[in-house]
């Protein structure tokens, strides 16, 4: 069956499609896929990884056509940023001379 497994850093890509035996795991599609060696960074023991944007767990069973995504960690908490930008709008409205 084939598979694909997706990395994405901000300036470079990989999408590699393969074919693998029915039975085969997240992890071992990855580990076939030799984007470990093209990605040094990944370490798939802190990691996360998922199937079209659904986290998983690397012993899932892959299905035909499944893209396997390896995600990196956050550089800043998505709430934190908005709760900021929320602040400064505020602080902005406040400063308005009416």
């Amino acid at each position: 069956m084939i598979v694909e497994v997706a990395y994405a850093l901000p300036d470079k890509q990989s999408l590699v499609s393969l074919e693998v035996e029915k039975g085969t795991t997240l992890k071992e599609a990855i580990e076939a896929s030799g984007i470990l060696d093209s990605f040094e960074q990944i370490d798939l023991t802190k990691d996360r990884v998922g199937i079209f944007s659904k986290f998983s767990t690397l012993d899932t069973v892959l299905r035909e056509k499944d893209r396997v995504e390896i995600y990196r960690p956050l550089i800043a908490d998505p709430k934190q940023v908005r709760k900021e930008r929320a602040a400064e709008g505020k602080a902005m409205r406040g400063n308005k001379k009416t």
